[in-house]
C-alpha cells in the first residue's frame, strides 16, 4: 500500500479541523482526502457516511468559498468518502487563515511566506512590485555604470545601451513602470537597499571545528552590484589562506576552493533568496565553506534535480534577468551544475545542497588528503601522519567537544542530520573519496541515508540503530535494512557481540 503523498490524505473519520487540509490542497496542486481509511490507506468503514454526504459539501462551500467533489464509495460493504479538491488560481482561506500542502504535510502560511503566496496567485513576484517610497535619487550611478560595462562585455545587450539615460535604461530592463521604481531596481542598483528592506547583507564568519568556535566575522551590505565585488574581496582579504582571482575563471585551479563554485554559490544566493527574510550567511571552516540563503526550492523541484539539467525557475525573475544580461548567470538552470562540475574537476569531494531552517545550504569541501602533511617517512593511507590518523584525531576532538551522539540523544540535546552535516561534513567527503563511491552510487544501491549512516559509524562505532533512527528521523527498521545491505556487501562488519560490540567500516580495495 502506498503512503500519503503530496496530493493524498487518509482519515479514519471526519473532523472540522480537516477543512485546513482542503484549504491546503486548494492552494497547492489539488488533491484527494479519503474519509474512512487509516494511515496506511486500509478501509475502516464510515458509520456516519449519510450525514457527512449531506454536510461536507455545505461546510466546504460556506467556510472556504469553493466547490469540491464529494463521493461515497462502497468496497465489500465498507463505506468511505472521497473528497476531490481542485487547485485554485485565487488564494483560498479558512476563517482568514491560509494553508498550503507541502510534501505530505499541511502548513499555515504567515509573514513573508504568505506575502509571496498572495503575490504568486496575483501573477506577480516580489521583485516586480512597485516600491512607492523610492525615487531615481535612490539609484547609485556607479552601479548602473558597472552593469553597462559588464552587459556590453557579455554581448547580451545592444551596443548603444551606454548612450541611454538612467531612466531609459531602467525602462528597457523593465525596472521602471510609469516613472516608479520596482523593488528589483533597489536590490540591484540602490544606494542603500537596507533603508527599504531588512538584511540586504552578507554575513561572513570564520569558524574552527564547529559552529561554537567563531573566531571572527564581517558583514557586507549594499546592492547586488556592490556585493558581487565586496564579498569576494572580503573573502580574499580576511578569510582565505590563499587569495583567489575571481576574474580568472579560465585558469588552472591551484586554490583551496574552485573559483567557479564560490562565484555560483554567491550568485545563486543573491538571485534566489527571499529578500524579506534573513541575510545571506557564509561560514568558512578549516575544511569547508558553506553559504545559506532563506527561501526554499520552487514547488515541484527536488534537491536531487539540482545535480542534473533542470528548468530555470528563479524566485526573483527580474533580478535574474538583469544578472543574465550582465553576463553573471545563464538562463538554463546550470548554476548548481557548475558548482558540482567545478569541484569534480578540482578533485574535491562532492558538494552538498540541503534544505535547512527555511532556506538552502550549500557546502563545498576541501580535499582532506591534501590538508595533511605526513610525517617524514610516513606512508600513504593509514600510516603515521597520514589522512586516516588525522581524521581519527579530528573525530576525537569532535567527541571531546560534543560528547557521544547517543549521550546527546539521552540528554535531549540537539542532534539531527542537518546539525551533523554542518559540523562533521568533512567525514562524508572522506568516505566518498576513500571508499571509491560517489554519493549517487551509494544512494542508488543502499538508499539515500547510507552515507549518513556510514558517517555516524565513524563518529561512534558502537551507536545503536535506534539512535541513528532518532538522528535521521526514520524508523529503526528502515535503518536496520540499510545496515543489513551494507553488511552483506562487506562495506561494514560487526566486531564483538550485539550488545557490547561495534561496527567497523571495511577498507575498499
Amino acid at each position: 500500500m502506498s503512503s500519503e503523498s503530496q496530493n493524498i490524505e487518509w482519515k479514519r473519520s471526519w473532523h472540522d479541523d480537516y477543512l485546513k487540509w482542503v484549504c491546503g490542497f486548494a492552494n497547492a496542486v489539488g488533491g484527494t482526502i479519503y474519509i474512512g481509511k487509516d494511515d496506511d490507506g486500509v478501509l475502516t468503514h464510515l458509520e456516519n457516511h449519510k450525514f457527512l454526504m449531506e454536510a461536507l459539501p455545505n461546510k466546504i462551500r460556506e467556510n472556504l468559498g469553493i466547490i469540491c467533489d464529494v463521493n461515497l464509495h462502497d468496497e465489500a460493504g465498507k463505506k468511505y468518502i472521497e473528497i476531490g479538491v481542485n487547485p485554485y488560481s485565487v488564494p483560498v482561506s479558512l476563517r482568514g487563515r491560509y494553508y498550503y500542502r507541502s510534501g505530505s504535510s499541511k502548513m499555515e502560511m504567515t509573514g513573508n511566506t504568505l506575502n509571496e503566496f498572495l503575490l504568486k496567485k496575483a501573477g506577480k513576484t516580489w521583485d516586480d512590485v512597485i516600491e512607492e517610497g523610492a525615487s531615481l535619487d535612490d539609484i547609485d550611478d556607479n552601479s548602473i555604470k558597472r552593469f553597462i560595462k559588464d552587459a556590453l562585455k557579455s554581448g547580451r545587450m545592444p551596443n548603444d545601451i551606454g548612450e541611454l539615460s538612467t531612466v531609459e535604461l531602467l525602462e528597457k530592463i523593465r525596472l521602471l513602470d510609469h516613472g516608479k521604481l520596482k523593488r528589483a531596481a533597489i536590490i540591484l542598483f540602490g544606494k542603500d537597499p537596507n533603508r527599504f528592506y531588512p538584511n540586504i547583507k552578507v554575513k561572513i564568519g570564520r569558524f574552527g571545528v564547529n559552529d561554537a568556535d567563531l573566531r571572527f566575522q564581517e558583514v557586507e551590505e549594499g546592492n547586488i552590484m556592490e556585493l558581487l565585488k565586496t564579498v569576494p574581496n572580503q573573502l580574499n582579504y580576511k578569510f582565505f589562506t590563499k587569495p583567489i582571482d575571481f576574474e580568472g575563471l579560465l585558469r588552472i585551479e591551484k586554490d583551496e576552493y574552485p573559483v567557479a563554485a564560490i562565484r555560483e554559490m554567491l550568485l545563486n544566493a543573491l538571485v534566489h533568496r527571499s529578500y524579506m527574510g534573513s541575510m545571506i550567511q557564509m561560514r568558512v571552516y578549516d575544511n569547508k565553506l558553506t553559504i545559506w540563503n532563506e527561501g526554499l526550492l520552487p514547488e515541484g523541484m527536488e534537491l536531487e534535480s539540482l545535480k542534473r539539467h533542470h528548468i530555470s525557475r528563479p524566485r526573483n525573475p527580474l533580478i535574474a534577468d538583469v544578472c543574465f544580461k550582465a553576463g553573471y548567470i545563464d538562463s538554463w538552470g546550470r548554476g548548481t551544475l557548475k558548482i558540482y562540475e567545478a569541484c569534480k574537476e578540482m578533485g574535491l569531494p562532492e558538494p552538498e545542497i540541503i534544505s535547512m531552517d527555511g532556506g538552502i545550504l550549500v557546502t563545498v569541501y576541501k580535499d582532506l588528503n591534501n590538508q595533511v602533511t605526513p610525517q617524514e617517512g610516513g606512508q600513504e593511507g593509514d600510516q603515521a601522519g597520514g589522512p586516516m590518523e588525522d581524521l581519527t584525531k579530528y573525530i576525537e576532538q569532535l567527541q571531546k567537544e560534543f560528547g557521544l551522539l547517543s549521550d546527546r540523544i539521552i540528554l535531549g540535546k540537539e542532534t539531527n542530520i542537518a546539525f551533523l552535516r554542518g559540523n562533521y561534513g568533512v567525514i562524508t567527503g572522506y568516505l566518498r573519496k576513500k571508499y571509491g563511491r560517489n554519493t549517487e552510487e551509494i544512494r542508488k544501491k543502499y538508499g539515500r541515508n547510507a552515507i549518513d549512516i556510514l558517517m555516524l559509524f565513524m563518529l561512534e562505532p558502537s551507536i545503536r540503530s535506534k539512535d541513528i533512527a532518532v538522528i535521521l528521523g526514520l524508523a529503526a527498521s528502515t535503518i536496520e535494512k540499510v545496515i543489513a545491505k551494507l553488511k552483506d556487501d562487506k562495506v561494514i562488519e560487526r566486531e564483538g557481540s550485539t550488545k557490547s560490540g561495534h561496527w567497523k567500516i571495511i577498507e575498499q580495495k
